[in-house]
């Protein structure tokens, strides 16, 4: 559905952001990308959505194609009519705006009467608490639901692929487990998925194939359950270290529980600028 090969950005000209990157997105996959800050994550979305100039940045070299078609230098207007639509980000909801009002922003470009009525039915059942607070300012919403905003307001155009930039990004862990749950949902609803995530083991656990970026480039490809499998991503993502796994090593004190327990549940791993 999404294939992107040998793609090389610049920002200003000069930063180098990624460095000959290549990727295959299938139809009706979720496909999940990791690395640590600056590794070039959000550059990659920013270059398939079409909003990658208006951060300075430029393809330089490479294609990306979306259903066969170069997605290269269109504008993310443009790409969203046709079926590829961005969750940036941040959430960056219309916080003066209700709701529903955000809501009827995402089906802007829609048409058919039809097909909006059918977009706002599936965001209600997949979020029943933006139907109870439709009339509500969105600025007044947890960040949870307006995460969930920034999301169903996408979905109102009605994407054949969604393109989501960490989604758990400042949210309870508790929320984050509600996050992966709807990311599942939706795509088991028909929508193939991009997703960047800070949370690698939501993420490796609700994708079928993944990559690892680091510094611009793509150092690990597969599918999730590997990824999840491999040493370097379980120490340096997932937080689990070889030691932890074969039994404490001679002159530690420390039991392998306790060693797992350093890690709190759904919040993935932080190891210095391995930090996702």
């Amino acid at each position: 559905m999404l294939q992107v090969r040998g793609v090389k950005v610049r920002y200003s000209g000069a930063v180098l952001a990624l460095q000959a990157v290549s990727l295959d997105v299938p139809s009706g996959a979720v496909v999940a990308v990791l690395g640590s800050n600056g590794a070039g994550k959000t550059t990659l979305l920013r270059s398939v959505s079409g909003t990658l100039a208006d951060h300075g940045g430029a393809v330089d070299e490479g294609a990306i194609e979306f259903e066969g078609a170069s997605l290269v230098g269109r504008s993310a207007a443009e790409l969203a009519a046709n079926g590829l639509v961005h969750v940036p980000e941040g959430r960056r909801v219309f916080t003066r705006l209700t709701v529903a009002e955000n809501l009827r922003a995402g089906s802007f470009a829609v048409r058919d009467r039809a097909r909006r009525a059918a977009a706002a039915r599936r965001v209600h059942e997949l979020f029943p608490v933006l139907h109870d607070r439709r009339d509500q300012r969105a600025g007044l919403l947890s960040g949870g639901q307006q995460q969930m905003l920034a999301i169903g307001r996408a979905l109102m155009a009605g994407p054949r692929m969604l393109l989501i930039d960490e989604p758990s990004l400042g949210l309870a862990p508790q929320m984050v487990d509600r996050v992966g749950e709807v990311i599942k949902e939706i795509n088991e609803q028909g929508t193939t998925v991009l997703l960047v995530e800070q949370n690698a083991s939501m993420a490796l656990s609700v994708a079928s194939h993944a990559v690892v970026l680091t510094l611009g480039i793509v150092t690990l490809s597969g599918a999730a359950a590997d990824l999840a499998a491999d040493p370097s991503v379980r120490e340096l993502y997932l937080g689990i270290r070889p030691e932890t796994e074969r039994g404490t090593p001679s002159g530690d004190t420390r039991s392998a529980t306790a060693e797992a327990a350093r890690v709190p549940a759904g919040t993935g791993a932080r190891l210095g600028r391995w930090e996702l």
